[in-house]
This record gives structure tokens, C-alpha cells and sequence, in this order.
């Protein structure tokens, strides 16, 4: 295997090649890849200022017959620098081992083992589903609920109160004598003379509204309703 040190617009001393020969051993990472081809070590620095607790860069480069794998670091000086870059090629040359091992027969893991073995994988339940896909199933479920005497479907509309009176029909006059009497701003009543029900509402300042529903047996529930015209 070979190991080249270069450097990118600085010096490299010869302490530091030594260095990085020792650093990076043979035996070591033959353990992990032994089909490494060459290491290829780039130092650089940064000349600005500002930059002076990481102004020293390495760059490790790893070919083999896989593979590149790359790790980079910076630090204050470029041993510090070497030393982060070296841990971070060792811990991904680990992790492609590690990968490498576990599809061989002896170390093949089984799907219920890969949750303890790779941190943040999903877990399957027993019907091999994962938690997500069987919120997601739950989430499609569609439940029934009553609400009184309306039937909701899903969480549907929060019905928190429902009401029936008895009504004699009045007049007009008579409903908004009864509105302003209660104080609200909308009062329904059944309209003594069409028998329908109908709403009074109050508009601005003494103005008032009044809506009439009439029965149309050939109106469909796609129709736009009266509710909404209160306050118009």
C-alpha cells in the first residue's frame, strides 16, 4: 500500500510525513480493507485569521478495489488535524467492514436483529409492518360516532350541544320583541303566517334581517343552505 503526502499551497515537513506513516498503519487498515490500494493525504491551510483554530486541514483519501472512502478534518495544527481526520477514516472503514461481515452467511443478520444492530431502523410488528405504516393503516380508519341524533364520521364536526323546543308560531313582530328580549343577536321562530321556520337577525344599529326557509322536495343536500346568509 501506498501512502503519498502532499501538500496544497503550504509545505510539508518531513516530521510530519513520518508522522502520518506511523499514524496511519499498515496493519491496521489492511484489518478492516485488504484490498487497499493507496492512501492519499492532501494537507492545506488557511491563512486567514479569523480562521486560526482551524486554519490546518487534512484530507485522507482511500482507494481499494471498493469503495473511496474520504475522511477530512481541521483543526489549530495539522497533527491535531490528522488525528480527527484519521478517527473518522478508521470509524467508516469499521462501518463498511461491519457491513461487509453481516451479509456473509455466518454473520447474516436476521430482520429481528436489525433494529439492536443498526440504531434508527424501523421495527417490524408481527405482521411485518413497520410502526409508521401501521399508523398510517390506523390513521385510514374511519370510525362512526354519534352525536345525539347526528351520525359523525372521523372526528367529523365537535357537536357539543343539541336541543329541541316546542314552538307556537308568532308574527314577525313577535319574534323580534322575543330576540331582543333574550338579548341575542338571532332569533328562530316558525312564521305564523307561511308556518315555515325563519330566522331574525340583527344587521346595524335598529336594522334587521329576516330569512324564510321554504320546503323544496327536489332540493338536493348539495345546495348552498341558508346558514350562511346570516349577517348579510
Amino acid at each position: 500500500m501506498d501512502i503519498v503526502v502532499k501538500g496544497r499551497k503550504t509545505e510539508v515537513p518531513e516530521r510530519f510525513r513520518k508522522h502520518v506513516a506511523e499514524k496511519l498503519k499498515l496493519e491496521k487498515i489492511q484489518k478492516l480493507d485488504g484490498k487497499v490500494i493507496s492512501l492519499d493525504v492532501e494537507v492545506s491551510k488557511e491563512h486567514n485569521p479569523r480562521q486560526a483554530d482551524r486554519s490546518d486541514r487534512v484530507e485522507i483519501t482511500l482507494r481499494s478495489r471498493g469503495p473511496v472512502i474520504r475522511a477530512e478534518a481541521s483543526a489549530a495544527d495539522p497533527y491535531a488535524a490528522l488525528d480527527l481526520a484519521t478517527g473518522k477514516l478508521e470509524a467508516r472503514l469499521r462501518k463498511e467492514h461491519e457491513k461487509r461481515y453481516s451479509r456473509r452467511g455466518n454473520g447474516r443478520l436476521s430482520a429481528a436483529e436489525v433494529p439492536d444492530a443498526v440504531p434508527g431502523v424501523a421495527r417490524l410488528n408481527a405482521n411485518g409492518a413497520t410502526a409508521a405504516e401501521e399508523t398510517a393503516a390506523a390513521a385510514t380508519t374511519i370510525t362512526t360516532t354519534m352525536a345525539g341524533s347526528l351520525e359523525v364520521q372521523g372526528e367529523g364536526p365537535l357537536v357539543v350541544r343539541e336541543k329541541t323546543h316546542a314552538a307556537a308560531p308568532m308574527t314577525l313582530d313577535q319574534a323580534l320583541y322575543e330576540m331582543e328580549l333574550v338579548g341575542h343577536d338571532f332569533y328562530l321562530f316558525v312564521d305564523s303566517d307561511t308556518k315555515e321556520p325563519s330566522v331574525v337577525y340583527r344587521r346595524h344599529a335598529y336594522d334587521y334581517g329576516v330569512i324564510h326557509l321554504r320546503t323544496d322536495p327536489f332540493a338536493g343536500s348539495e345546495g348552498s343552505g341558508a346558514g350562511g346568509a346570516l349577517g348579510g
